[in-house]
């Protein structure tokens, strides 16, 4: 049986790329970042769904009120196909895209994805579009080999990850879509040599500061409060105590430390000679879960308004925050069936561990259904300017999903 799935979805390559190019040719980005949403997005997906002919399989759609939507909402599509049991592989991938960034550091349109020998560049080829398509033509590829899903396939193609999932998974998992003995696949993070199986994720916690202090002309800054100055030294005394304090390490993880890091700064003002009443800037935290964050907090609330004291300037806080759940254990059955899939397409041996957080799998871990992250991936390439993946790992994931819709462990 396992050839038979292999040589199918080998064929199906030239299919698989066309369509990765389709849906990546449409800018998803959320429209609280700048963009419209990923409707569009969906109806191409549905279109191809339907040119597949697949059979015996139901779609439906998922709404999510959003005000700042075009359409009002945020749409995400789930297919299902039964199998010989009754108990589900469900596999997750995300239809939105992050922005293209600086577009003058591509060497492309983001948005006009080209082939180029053995890879495929344009925003989204590699997160998530890749996995998207290949668990979608791992469902081809099954039946075109004529073989029926030993497990009931749930495929789910889902909004609003790349902002926190505010739009998309965290809201539908409370409507009775999952079940608690679903087998979870969230293709989402991985490696090129396709041997590593993320079973655990740090707590995300993100930080915005704005601090309002007073504009005035640069050569009187006596008579304001300069922004800037106050921003550059609350971000260095978060920073400086954060990574002093928190400093515990669990090699689980990769990095095996809590990381705290500065990372966005918003625009302030059109001019040098203006000094700014205004700064927002933000850290981006992965914290590990044995570090409290109600303790981070006190530590950073602390700051906050010692600085606020010593300057004057008025500094707002808000917070995002993702708690670290439980891990799944590297004996659940569907971290088995991964890697059994795993060593017959890629001939490696697969390893568990822990990264920085922020996939799908977190939701379901807190709810108690064990969920794995995996896919072969090109590594690094994830939000960058002339974004790719390998044409060979888009079959690969096609392969490795097949197999496990096949029951092959």
């Amino acid at each position: 049986m396992n050839d038979g799935i292999l040589n199918s979805a080998a064929s199906l390559e030239s299919l698989m790329v066309k369509s990765l190019i389709r849906l990546c040719s449409i800018p998803a980005v959320s429209p609280h970042n700048g963009g419209t949403g990923e409707d569009a997005k969906i109806l191409e997906l549905a279109k191809i769904i339907d040119e597949l002919e697949l059979k015996n399989i139901s779609l439906k759609v998922e709404h999510v009120d959003d005000e700042k939507s075009p359409s009002g909402r945020r749409q995400s599509l789930f297919l299902e196909c039964p199998g010989r049991k009754s108990q589900r592989l469900c596999i997750l991938s995300h239809v939105d895209v992050v922005p293209e960034g600086d577009r003058s550091a591509w060497t492309l349109d983001p948005f006009k994805p080209e082939v180029r020998g053995s890879r495929i560049y344009g925003r989204g080829v590699s997160d998530n579009g890749t996995c998207l398509v290949a668990s979608l033509f791992a469902l081809k590829a099954i039946q075109d080999a004529g073989i029926t899903p030993e497990y009931s396939i749930l495929l789910a193609f889902v909004s609003d990850e790349e902002m926190g999932s505010h739009y998309g998974l965290e809201p539908l998992m409370e409507r009775g879509i999952f079940r608690d003995n679903d087998l979870v696949v969230v293709p989402d993070s991985g490696n090129d040599e396709g041997n590593f199986i993320e079973v655990a994720e740090k707590a995300v916690w993100r930080l915005m500061f704005t601090v309002i202090g007073k504009q005035v002309h640069a050569s009187l800054p006596h008579k304001g409060i300069n922004a800037c100055r106050v921003a550059n030294m609350l971000a260095h005394e978060v920073d400086e105590a954060l990574n002093s304090k928190f400093t515990q390490r669990n090699e689980v993880f990769d990095p095996p430390f809590s990381t705290f890091e500065p990372t966005r700064r918003q625009a302030n003002v059109p001019a040098v000679n203006i000094v700014p009443g205004r700064e927002v800037f933000e850290f981006d935290c992965r914290v590990l879960p044995e570090v409290s964050l109600d303790e981070a907090f006190d530590v950073v609330e602390k700051i906050r308004a010692d600085v606020e004291r010593r300057t004057g300037a008025k500094i707002e806080l808000a917070v995002d925050r993702s708690d670290a759940a439980e891990p799944t254990s590297p004996d659940a059955e569907v971290c088995r069936l991964l890697a059994g899939s795993v060593r017959k397409v890629l001939g490696v041996e697969p390893v568990t561990g822990g990264v920085g957080g922020g996939t799908f799998a977190v939701f379901f871990r807190r709810k108690g259904i064990p969920a794995v992250v995996w896919s072969q991936e090109c590594g690094g390439v994830a939000h960058q300017p002339d974004e790719f993946t390998e044409i060979s790992y888009l079959v690969n994931n096609a392969k490795v999903f097949a197999l496990m819709m096949a029951g092959e462990e």
